[in-house]
């Protein structure tokens, strides 16, 4: 039982982390036209808020992703 709990304790552990570096990642890159093309004003403003609703969205996505594969191989019948 303690186990169990351990690995999914781990398990959430690991989805947090890499779901944060993933969003991270992906905010970066969409985001990267502001450094690149030297947005300003409202162009500047839509393409950090589009990069910033990308890298929460990214980061759920894996979050859910990893946990719900995790809770999958779980439940396999061995």
């Amino acid at each position: 039982m303690a186990a169990e709990r351990d690995a999914r304790t781990v398990e959430i552990g690991y989805a947090l982390v890499t779901g944060v570096f993933l969003g991270a990642v992906a905010g970066l890159a969409l985001a990267s036209p502001v450094l690149v093309l030297g947005l300003r004003g409202t162009a500047m403003t839509a393409v950090l808020g589009t990069a910033a609703v990308g890298a929460v969205g990214v980061s759920g996505a894996w979050v859910v992703r990893v946990l719900w594969r995790f809770d999958r191989g779980r439940r396999r019948p061995e």
